[in-house]
C-alpha cells in the first residue's frame, strides 16, 4: 500500500531565502522533516549532501520567482541541477509560484529549456504573502498529503549531519515577518518591470522593498542599476555602496560600482573596484573585460589587451569583448589580429554596424600594405 511521506526538500535561489525560511518553519511546525541549505554548505561537501538529501526526501518544493530562473542557463547552475535531479529521481515536485511568476513570460520561458521544460507539466501552486498561512495549509493538505510509491534512498552520514545542522540553524532563526515577504514581492515586481525596461516602475517597486527592509542588499543593488540607467550616477554609487557595506563579498555590486565610476570618468576608482571583484572571483570574465576598458582609456593598451584575452579565455563571448580587443590590436599595428576579432564580433551580431565598418577599414589597410609591399618588391628586383 502506498504511504504518506512527510519529508521535504526546498530548492530556491538565494534571492528568495526569506520565502524558503518561512515555508520551512511552517512545515517543520506541522511535523514535516524539511531540508534546505539555509546556512550554506562547504564547497567540498555540497554536491553529495544536496543530491543525497533530494534522494532521501519524497517531496521537492521549488520556489519560482521572476528572478529565480535568471541564471539557469549558466553552466553548473545549482538550482537547475537540483530540479533536474528531482525530475530524474521522480520526486513529488511542487512548483511554488511566488510574486509575478508566470510560465508564459518570455524571459522565464527562455530559461525553461531541456529537462526544465517539464516543470510546466506539474500542478503548480501560487503563494501570496498576504495569504501565506492559508497557502501553507493548502500545500500541506492538498499537495503534500498524497500517497507515494517513491523509492527513498538512505542519505550518507555526511548528508545526514549536514541536514541536522541546517534544520537546527533554521529552527533557531526568528520567524519571518510578513513585511519581509511583502518586501520580497515588491522586489520581484521591480525585477519584472526592470526586465521590461520600465525603469520608473522598477524604481518605485525597489523603493517600496527597501522601505520595508532597509538591509535588502539585492534590492539596493538593483535600484543602483536602475538609477545608473536613468543617468543618476551619484544615486547609483550610493545604493551600490550600501549593498557592498551589507555584503563586502558582493562581487557583482563591486563590479557595477566600478562600471558606474568608469561612466563618471573616475578611472582609477573603477580599476580598484574591478581589481577587487576579480580578487573575489578570479573567474569573473566580465570584470576583466571592464578593467580592460578602463585601462584602454588610461592608455595602458598592453594591460587592456591582457584583460580582454583573459575575459575571452574565461568564456566571454559577447560582441563588445571581441570589438574591444580588435581595437586594441589595431592600435598596436596587429591588423591581422584586429581583422579576426572584428569578424568574431560580427559573427556574434551580424548587424553590428560599428564592427562591420571597422572590418572594412582594416581590410582596406591590409590591402594597401600588401600593394605597397608588392611595389617595393618589384622595385628592388629591378
Amino acid at each position: 500500500m502506498a504511504r504518506i511521506e512527510k519529508t521535504v526538500f526546498i530548492s530556491y535561489r538565494r534571492t528568495n531565502v526569506p520565502w524558503a525560511l518561512a515555508i520551512s518553519q511552517n512545515l517543520t511546525h506541522h511535523g514535516f522533516d524539511v531540508f534546505f541549505d539555509f546556512t550554506g554548505l562547504a564547497s567540498g561537501d555540497f554536491e553529495g549532501v544536496i543530491l543525497d538529501n533530494i534522494h532521501a526526501r519524497a517531496h521537492f518544493l521549488v520556489l519560482l520567482t521572476p528572478s529565480a530562473l535568471e541564471s539557469c542557463g549558466e553552466p553548473g547552475d545549482w538550482l537547475r541541477r537540483e530540479i533536474e535531479e528531482a525530475l530524474d529521481s521522480k520526486r513529488n515536485i511542487v512548483p511554488l509560484m511566488l510574486e509575478g511568476f508566470e510560465f508564459d513570460t518570455r524571459s522565464i520561458a527562455n530559461q525553461l529549456t531541456g529537462k526544465l521544460a517539464n516543470l510546466r507539466k506539474y500542478n503548480a501552486m501560487t503563494v501570496p504573502a498576504e495569504y501565506f498561512e492559508a497557502a501553507m495549509e493548502k500545500l500541506r493538505n492538498n499537495f503534500l498529503n498524497v500517497a507515494l510509491d517513491t523509492v527513498l534512498q538512505p542519505a550518507s552520514a555526511v548528508a545526514v549531519r549536514a541536514a541536522s545542522k541546517a534544520k537546527e540553524a533554521a529552527a533557531q532563526a526568528p520567524l519571518v515577518p510578513e513585511e519581509e515577504l511583502t518586501a520580497q514581492q515588491w522586489f520581484e515586481r521591480g525585477f519584472n518591470a526592470h526586465l521590461k525596461n520600465d525603469l520608473g516602475e522598477a524604481l518605485q517597486d525597489y523603493d517600496r522593498a527597501i522601505r520595508l527592509k532597509s538591509d535588502f542588499d539585492l534590492a539596493l543593488y538593483n535600484r543602483g542599476l536602475v538609477r545608473r540607467a536613468k543617468a543618476d550616477l551619484d544615486g547609483a554609487i550610493e545604493d551600490l555602496n550600501r549593498a557592498i557595506d551589507l555584503d563586502p563579498d558582493f562581487s557583482e555590486a563591486i563590479n557595477n560600482r566600478g562600471i558606474t565610476r568608469y561612466y563618471k570618468r573616475d578611472l582609477q576608482g573603477a580599476i580598484r573596484d574591478f581589481n577587487k571583484a576579480i580578487l573575489l572571483r578570479p573567474d569573473f570574465g566580465g570584470a576583466s573585460y571592464n578593467r580592460g576598458l578602463a585601462r584602454h582609456y588610461e592608455r595602458d593598451r598592453q594591460g587592456a589587451s591582457r584583460d580582454y584575452n583573459k575575459a575571452i579565455r574565461l568564456g566571454a563571448d559577447f560582441r563588445e569583448v571581441f570589438y574591444s580587443r580588435a581595437e586594441a590590436r589595431q592600435a598596436r599595428g596587429d591588423l591581422s589580429g584586429a581583422l579576426t576579432d572584428f569578424k568574431r564580433a560580427i559573427r556574434v551580431d551580424p548587424n553590428y554596424s560599428e564592427a562591420i565598418a571597422k572590418r572594412t577599414a582594416v581590410l582596406q589597410a591590409i590591402e594597401k600594405l600588401d600593394a605597397n609591399s608588392k611595389r617595393k618588391s618589384r622595385r628592388s628586383r629591378s
